[in-house]
């Protein structure tokens, strides 16, 4: 049995074509993609009541949290800040309980744009509401080209898991406004661009946890390095499975 990958749902506001629905959720069909060509099985979770993550625990193996709108500040001790985006307390409030507890359990965890972030506010972290806080933020972060190219570079840690699966210097694309300030202590930093930003995470002392502030399932098809990415993930993926199904045959 290929892992099973859960993909936390976004909310479409604006009522769909197909039967006049608003509040649709729905999951990226890149990512989807890149899940599937990686080896594993995806399974959409639309947000639910937190009190009802439980229930979605033993469906799946490996958790990446995508892209969406901002996080709300108020999980991080915050007001919002004038250049806030769009926030959605329902889905932040649905993550970020299937993050610890996606913690606590040993799942496999992705973060993807919005994802690093999220992860980071859940376990402790702080984030710059918009880059305009960040005054040695000078790249442009949400690129003009189009989303499927990248346009800046880089740095990544020698010592890290990520530093091993896309080297030093890997050219990524970037759609984002929003960034982490102080980094979540279960977190370290595994790279950065050129001005600071903060653009990857990995858990401290353990292979669960690895996120990238770009976006590689838009750059998937094409970029050995986004392939590399998913692929690590559908391994780790599969580790969990494997145990799981490990203490299933004892019992």
């Amino acid at each position: 049995m290929r892992p099973r990958i859960a993909l936390p749902a976004d909310t479409l506001n604006e009522a769909t074509n197909i039967i006049n629905e608003r509040n649709a959720a729905f999951a990226p069909r890149p990512a989807i993609e890149a899940v599937v060509k990686s080896g594993g099985v995806p399974i959409i979770l639309p947000s639910v009541n937190p009190e009802d993550v439980r229930d979605y625990m033993p469906l799946f193996d490996g958790v990446a949290f995508l892209g969406g709108a901002d996080v709300d500040p108020t999980f991080f001790g915050e007001e919002p800040y004038q250049k806030l985006g769009m926030t959605y307390l329902k889905r932040d409030l649905f993550e970020i309980e299937l993050l610890k507890q996606s913690v606590t359990a040993g799942k496999a965890i992705f973060g993807i744009c919005r994802g690093i972030q999220l992860i980071n506010v859940g376990l402790g972290g702080t984030l710059y509401q918009d880059l305009s806080q960040d005054l040695h933020a000078t790249l442009k972060h949400n690129q003009m080209a189009p989303g499927n190219m990248p346009s800046h570079h880089i740095t990544v840690d020698p010592t890290s898991r990520l530093h091993k699966l896309i080297g030093d210097r890997p050219y990524v694309n970037s759609r984002h406004h929003q960034a982490i300030k102080d980094v979540a202590p279960y977190l370290k930093v595994t790279a950065r661009a050129d001005d600071q930003v903060i653009e990857a995470v990995e858990s401290i002392n353990s292979d669960q946890i690895l996120a990238v502030q770009w976006h590689p399932e838009n750059i998937f098809k094409h970029y050995e390095d986004s392939k590399k990415l998913f692929k690590d993930f559908i391994d780790r993926s599969e580790k969990v499975a494997k145990k799981a199904r490990g203490a299933k045959a004892v019992k």
